[in-house]
């Protein structure tokens, strides 16, 4: 159940309550795709780093161990040792960006395995099974993430199967979490937004599935490509129509200056492989803009990462040593560099919501958008 705590124009503050703990918001979910961080990050770290929600892969754990296994192993908290909520997404999106070849229908999405070229069927059924199995808190809806840009015909008509699979996946959760032998029957739903850059398909179909009362709501389909004012405009054509006591998330979003901008807009909730993936190649995240540690100038630079961070990164190791790490090609280069990261992230998140609380919001918006999109 989301509460609203209070709001300051847009941006609100509020806290999420699940059957694994109390998420406060606006809050980034850190994205465990199989089950761990990339970068040698595990459950525990992510205690220490102030995680609240890690989010799992549904189509990855699918393919591998197997969402069976999972739930033969108490499901992906047991499996993983995270004790908070999980967020598992509906592998929609990967069906449509990682498989080749698909054939798409209305009972679902035929496509071959990106690991072994296998032929595997996925719809709405199929894909609250599987989130059943792995026993996350918050199921996403399967639905069909369009390219930008798109024929409006298509993307019209993909909007329309979507809502159709949404009602499907809301039936099929209805009769999985009174299933005996079901690892977490207070499994949440959460629908996805679609319709592409096209402002009425957007208005449209967030008015057809937030008659559907479910516990959360998603605005899929942006940050793939698209210019970043066009997804600024999508949240601001939106963010009117999606329930107000219902907590809000935009998927794989994304810099730290997207994220001051969009809870802005109204947005409580996010994803985003990127404070992972930017760590893995020398890019950390600082109050002052993004370092690139492969740079020669940090050679014998003894300062931490960010002078004003506390991560367990900042606090014990230097500029110069994690420069030599990259250079020298060692694996805890990877791991310090993204547990800097993903601390920022969480650490951002509290000092939005402290900003909230407080009621200056819109001075801290102002003070940081800027240095947060800058690269040193």
């Amino acid at each position: 159940m989301y509460r609203l705590l209070k709001q300051e124009g847009s941006a609100r503050r509020g806290e999420f309550q699940t059957v694994h703990g109390t998420v406060q918001t606006p809050a980034f979910m850190n994205v465990a795709t199989a089950g761990a961080i990339k970068g040698a990050v595990s459950a525990y770290d992510l205690k220490n780093l102030d995680c609240q929600v890690q989010l799992c892969n549904t189509y990855h754990l699918h393919l591998r161990p197997g969402d069976e296994t999972v739930k033969k192993l108490g499901g992906i908290r047991n499996f993983t040792r995270w004790s908070g909520p999980v967020l598992t997404d509906s592998g929609g999106f990967q069906v449509f960006s990682l498989a080749k070849l698909r054939n798409i229908t209305e009972a679902g999405v035929t496509f071959a395995s990106h690991i072994d070229g296998h032929k595997i069927f996925m719809g709405p059924e199929e894909s609250m099974r599987i989130q059943s199995n792995l026993g996350s808190t918050i199921a996403m809806a399967f639905d069909e993430c369009v390219e930008n840009p798109a024929e409006y015909g298509y993307a019209k008509a993909s909007c329309e199967r979507t809502t159709r699979w949404l009602e499907r996946c809301k039936t099929e959760m209805k009769r999985l979490n009174a299933a005996e032998g079901t690892i977490n029957p207070q499994q949440l739903l959460f629908g996805i937004n679609q319709g592409c850059t096209f402002e009425d398909l957007r208005v449209e179909h967030m008015k057809n599935i937030a008659e559907m009362d479910l516990d959360g709501y998603a605005i899929g389909g942006l940050a793939v490509g698209e210019p970043t004012h066009e997804m600024y405009r999508i949240i601001e054509t939106v963010e009117p129509y999606m329930p107000r006591n219902k907590i809000r998330y935009l998927m794989g979003v994304g810099t730290p200056a997207n994220i001051l901008e969009a809870v802005h807009r109204g947005v409580d909730l996010f994803d985003c492989v990127m404070p992972s993936r930017n760590a893995r190649h020398g890019h950390a995240f600082t109050s002052l803009g993004c370092r690139n540690l492969l740079n020669a100038k940090y050679e014998l630079d003894e300062a931490p990462l960010d002078e004003t961070c506390d991560c367990p990164t900042c606090r014990g190791f230097s500029r110069a040593y994690l420069h030599h790490l990259f250079k020298a090609g060692e694996m805890l280069a990877m791991r310090l560099t993204v547990m800097h990261n993903l601390y920022f992230y969480n650490n951002l998140m509290k000092k939005i919501r402290n900003a909230l609380d407080a009621g200056n919001y819109e001075e801290f918006y102002r003070s940081n958008r800027e240095p947060l999109g800058k690269r040193i």
